[in-house]
Formats: structure tokens, sequence, C-alpha cells
């Protein structure tokens, strides 16, 4: 039976990591078409080029802004908007707040797009501007922000509800309870949800699509390389991603890892220091 179990998974993780080694490979391929599937000779061309390019390097750098602002703002909100509705009053409301944070979760994409878009026109039109980088900015802090919610808030769950109190009884002023107590408790969730909000901003298409006006993300500016003759550089761009979000999720697992360590080593202390 492990046997079996074994090579089931084997199947599964070849199914999935399969077309992600063969890209990396042929982003090293001296061939100049996408049609033939034969690797010529490894060549560091298409990196070269790539980094050469000024359109994907403007669109590289709208990207990273993007994200980096995205990340950076829904992070605040949402610790902001985590800690706020662990404090309501009632099990209903702390529910019926929770239902409407994740309901850009669960709405489809498109239609979250296409909504956007629609406010957007009104709102630049009534401004004298247009959709851009601003409007881009404002969509992604809008559906990054659940999942930063949503990464908070089992933090401030698993958290003693009376640790803040205690700080404040020992005579700690309400902000230094927060940042003494309160926010080192919840650290590893506001890390992963910011994490989190880079990573799905960087790879966003449908929304970027409908609210980018002129300005191009990475994702748009793939898929306008897909309309017509594809470059083996899309092989190279999709190789620095992949290796870039990889990096994210190496430096989640290792924190996650060096806290639980660190909880379990605590949790051993104070048993040794209760039993003796």
């Amino acid at each position: 039976m492990k046997t079996v179990s074994r090579i089931y998974m084997a199947l599964i993780f070849l199914f999935l990591y399969a077309p992600i080694f063969v890209l990396i490979l042929f982003s090293f391929n001296d061939s100049s078409t996408m049609s033939r599937s034969v690797f010529s000779g490894f060549s560091m061309r298409w990196y070269q080029k790539l980094f050469s390019d000024r359109l994907i390097m403007e669109a590289l750098r709208n990207t990273l802004i993007i994200a980096v602002v995205a990340a950076v703002v829904s992070t605040l909100l949402g610790t902001i908007g985590a800690i706020g509705i662990n404090s309501l009053k009632g099990k209903w409301s702390r529910r019926m707040a929770m239902n409407v944070t994740n309901l850009p979760m669960v709405n489809p994409e498109i239609v979250t797009g296409v909504s956007m878009m629609l406010l957007f026109v009104i709102a630049m039109r009534m401004m004298g501007a247009s959709l851009g980088m601003g409007s881009l900015i404002i969509a992604h802090i809008t559906f990054c922000l659940p999942y930063v919610i949503m990464s908070v808030r089992p933090k401030l769950l698993q958290m003693d509800a009376h640790l803040y109190e205690a700080a404040q009884d020992l005579g700690c002023t309400p902000f230094q309870a927060f940042f003494k107590v309160v926010l080192p408790q919840i650290l590893p969730g506001i890390i992963t949800g910011s994490i989190m909000a880079f990573t799905l901003s960087i790879d966003d298409f449908v929304i970027s699509y409908f609210t980018s006006g002129t300005t191009q993300t990475l994702p748009i500016y793939i898929y306008s390389m897909t309309r017509k003759r594809i470059s083996p550089e899309i092989n190279a761009l999709s190789t620095v991603l992949f290796a870039v979000i990889l990096v994210l999720l190496f430096i989640v697992n290792v924190r996650q890892s060096g806290t639980s360590a660190k909880a379990a080593r605590l949790q051993a202390e104070a048993e040794e220091a209760e039993a003796a």
C-alpha cells in the first residue's frame, strides 16, 4: 500500500512540476523559435535579451511598484481590520464582518475587474484623470486586503485575550501594550499576509487588465506577447518569476518553522519551570 501511495504522489508531483521544469530547461535553449521542441544547445541569450528589453523592464518596474505599494498598504489596513473584527462584540457581528471581508475572494475576478473598471471610469471622469497606475494600485489593494485579514486573524484567535490587559495592568500604555505584546504574537501572520499580497499582486492579470488603462504590468505584457509571434524570452521571464515566488515561499516556510520551534522551546521551558 505504501508503494502505491508513493507512486501516486510521484505522479501528482510529476504532473504539477514537469511543465515548469521543461519551461526552465528551454529558457536556456539556443533555438530562436518555440515551435520546435528540440534543445539545440545551452545559451543565456534569452536572459540577456530579456534584461535589455526596455518594454519588459518598464512592465517589470510597474509590476514591482504596484506589488510593493499594494502589499504595504493592504498589510497595514488588513492588520487593523483583523484587530477590529476580532474586537467586535457578538458572534454574529464577527461572522457578518468576515463574510463581507471574504466576498472579494469568492467573487469571480472578471466580475470584480469589470465593476472596478466602471467605478474608476466614473470617478476618473469626475476628476479629469484616466486609468493608470493609481487605479491599478487601488484595485490591487482591494483584492489583497481579505488575504491579509485571513492571515492575521488566526494569530489573534490563538493569542491569549488577557495578555493585552495584563500588560496594561503592569504599567504599559495601550500603544506600548500593543507593540510589545500583541504585535510580536501576530507578526508571523502579518509577514505571511504581506508576502501573499505581494505574490498575488505580481500574478494578477484579469483585474489588472480591466483597470490598467495604458499602464502595462508583466502579466498584461506577457498576454500581449502571446497574441503575436511568441519569443523564447517568455520562457526566461517565466523562470525569473518562478524563482522569485520560490524564494518568497522559502522565506515564509523558514520563518514559520523558526516561530514554531521557538514556541515549542518556550513551552518546554515553562513546563520545566512549573515542574521544578
